[in-house]
């Protein structure tokens, strides 16, 4: 009941509230980001939802879309801006994606919506995760945000789906506002290897 009605309910409606609520701080960054980047401060991509079903996620953009003489971006560390930098601690630059929520593509509480081209690389058990929307926030990112290894973040967004409730959901919330204000467990050198090269090289 709670997950099939209940839960897309409660969602639409708070996220609703939060981004009226939010609107202001919405509209000061994407002024602000709108001026650094000299251009569109929305960055979008696609995503895997629910039943794998693509949509596209948006974030406030963090890093400028700088490139070299051939083109080509520059990494991303030469990208990241200071504000962005702050957005990622802060979790402002996830503001947009209540968008998301709202339409439905995603859920406030669920496993972490990840690149498309990581779709070939789950175990059977891994790709429970899609049989419920994604999330802003989720299981893996209150047992330790992106400081865990991969394995142990897909186990989590099972253990998630497998033990879905609103207690569940009520639980992450809070604990999500908690690591947000104390911003812990967040890495932003862009470091850890990516989930494909992960499963391509685990031996």
């Amino acid at each position: 009941m709670y997950s099939k009605y209940i839960k897309r309910f409660i969602d639409f409606i708070l996220s609703l509230i939060g981004f009226t609520l939010l609107f202001p701080v919405f509209a000061l960054l994407y002024l602000i980001v709108l001026f650094i980047n000299k251009g569109n401060p929305l960055f979008f991509q696609e995503r895997p939802g629910k039943n794998e079903k693509v949509f596209k996620i948006v974030k406030f953009k963090t890093m400028t879309d700088e490139r070299d003489s051939n083109g080509n971006l520059l990494p991303d560390e030469k990208r990241l801006t200071k504000l962005g930098n702050f957005m990622r601690k802060s979790s402002l630059d996830e503001i947009p994606q209540l968008i998301n929520v709202i339409k439905g593509d995603m859920s406030l509480v669920g496993p972490r919506p990840l690149r498309t081209h990581y779709l070939p690389y789950y175990t059977e058990r891994e790709r429970l995760r899609h049989t419920v929307r994604p999330g802003i926030t989720g299981l893996a990112q209150v047992s330790g945000r992106n400081a865990i290894g991969w394995d142990e973040k897909l186990e989590k967004d099972v253990e998630y789906v497998e033990n879905l409730s609103m207690a569940t959901d009520i639980s992450i919330l809070f604990k999500t506002v908690e690591k947000v204000f104390k911003a812990s467990n967040v890495i932003l050198d862009d470091t850890m290897q990516t989930f494909d090269e992960y499963r391509t090289t685990k031996k």
